[in-house]
């Protein structure tokens, strides 16, 4: 489970006295405490996963403030941030290989973006982030 792998990681970086890694584990170690807490039993992979994406969008979201802040300090620890969630994540679908499924699953130019959503996003679930799968159905779609 991503849970125990997130915890022994947390007490090497807390070993290692690596403030920022320390930082990221500690908060997503909580998402998942919280999320197992609220279901009321352990979570599912595909659960998992969604908490790490939750993670990344908001580091994202940090991320594009500190850009747009000019914050070089605050840019480069959201990066480090960053890569670390997304060490967590399983290997991402390429563009390629996101219109490939897509294509085989139906996903033509008659559907519009939230029928064709509809379809993508359950069978892309954790493969492949939201704004690539938005990218790949508008591109096949139009």
């Amino acid at each position: 489970m991503l849970k125990e792998i997130v915890f022994e990681q947390l007490k090497v970086a807390m070993k290692e006295k690596n403030v920022i890694a320390k930082g990221v584990l500690t908060l997503l170690k909580s998402a998942l405490d919280k999320a197992e807490k609220e279901k009321g039993s352990a979570l599912t992979t595909e659960e998992e996963v969604a908490v790490v994406n939750r993670e990344i969008k908001q580091t994202n979201q940090s991320l594009d403030g500190a850009k747009q802040a000019n914050r070089e300090d605050l840019i480069e620890k959201e990066e480090v941030k960053l890569a670390l969630l997304k060490s967590f994540l399983p290997k991402q679908l390429s563009e390629e290989e996101i219109t490939a499924v897509l294509t085989e699953a139906g996903v033509t130019s008659g559907l519009n973006m939230g029928e064709a959503m509809k379809i993508a996003k359950p069978l892309l679930a954790g493969k492949a982030d939201g704004a690539t799968i938005s990218k790949v159905v508008k591109s096949l779609i139009s």
